[in-house]
């Protein structure tokens, strides 16, 4: 399904050619702290063979560091992606050779998957509309189980945000999702903003064992919710801003304890981090340009590898658009 047109937002930082990382102040706003140069190497190179996937690629995560999960925004598909001879390529077992249709908890529709992140619960998927009514607003998250064969797969569970969300237009919703274990969150100093003290996971009940947080493109802020396992109840439990005018992607990176959000071409390729504060809350610790060699994409997909190898970690980009007949593309992040 293509794209209705989306508008253009100016970059929300301003692009300083430096060599060297600029460490901003942990308390400082993304609007006001410059760019740094990306945090490993230069070059960019594209991973997938030519027009297998196509376009509408929206969201990438990593299961350990040879698979890797991707979804398609139109139709609304997933993909197991394996990894062989530095390609990475649709996985040929159990049904997966062309992706398989997701549809809704009542086994209808075509969600409009924008995002997708493996978690201990399943693999989760965030979107912003259904398909076949594709000019209303549906901001919904949707768990699945991949462990089947079936070439249609049905949501295990469903949580529709939409009533707690900013209202928003049909194709300006959720772009972004990602999962933070609670261990990590508590070791932080993670405050629940809900309660106003440090977040305790026996609070909610049946949501598992992490946060899930979500990105609306439309503002550029991050939400993060316990999701009850059992579908349909959630509770936000805080919402901050992403240093970015507008999200695509968002990805925990468990070694460095940071949290990624990622703009396409709107905003230039930029990237934000953003870490627990002393305060308890996510802040703004770096923005980054994308590396020099990545032309300025629709890039609406991000994945870190959890695996550092020859001192670097994988880092792929998902094109929306397709260019040159190539979805993926893989750079390297420097490890630590």
């Amino acid at each position: 399904m293509p794209r209705s047109p989306r508008r253009i937002r100016p970059a929300a930082v301003a692009t300083v050619a430096a060599a060297l990382l600029v460490l901003p102040a942990a308390t400082a706003d993304a609007s006001t702290v410059a760019s740094s140069s990306w945090p490993g190497g230069s070059a960019v190179t594209t991973v997938d063979d030519s027009d297998v996937l196509g376009g509408n690629m929206s969201g990438l995560s990593f299961q350990g560091a040879d698979v890797l999960w991707a979804v398609k925004n139109g139709p609304g598909t997933l993909y197991r992606l394996v990894r062989n001879a530095g390609k990475w390529q649709p996985d040929t077992a159990n049904g997966w050779s062309s992706g398989k249709a997701l549809r809704y908890r009542n086994g209808k529709g075509d969600p409009d998957a924008e995002a997708v992140v493996a978690t201990p619960d399943g693999v989760v998927t965030a979107t912003e509309r259904d398909g076949d009514n594709d000019k209303k607003s549906a901001l919904k998250v949707l768990r699945y189980d991949v462990s089947g064969s079936a070439k249609t797969l049905t949501a295990k569970a469903e949580w529709n945000l939409t009533a707690d969300l900013p209202k928003v237009s049909a194709n300006d919703g959720l772009e972004a999702v990602s999962w933070i274990p609670d261990t990590a969150l508590t070791a932080k100093g993670f405050v629940d903003e809900r309660t106003k003290a440090p977040y305790n996971p026996a609070t909610y009940p049946g949501h598992g064992t992490g946060l899930y947080l979500v990105g609306l493109e439309s503002n550029g802020m991050i939400y993060a919710y316990a999701l009850d396992q059992a579908g349909e109840k959630y509770t936000r439990v805080a919402s901050f801003k992403s240093g970015l005018d507008s999200i695509m992607e968002l990805e925990y990176e468990a070694s460095t304890s940071k949290l990624w959000a990622v703009c396409d071409d709107n905003c230039s390729g930029n990237s934000t981090t953003l870490s627990v504060n002393p305060q308890g809350k996510f802040a703004v610790t770096d923005t980054f340009n994308r590396p020099s060699a990545m032309p300025n994409l629709n890039n609406e997909g991000f994945a870190i590898s959890p695996t550092c190898e020859r001192g670097g970690k994988q880092v792929v980009w998902a094109d929306d658009g397709n260019e040159g007949s190539h979805a993926l593309r893989a750079g390297a992040l420097y490890c630590g």
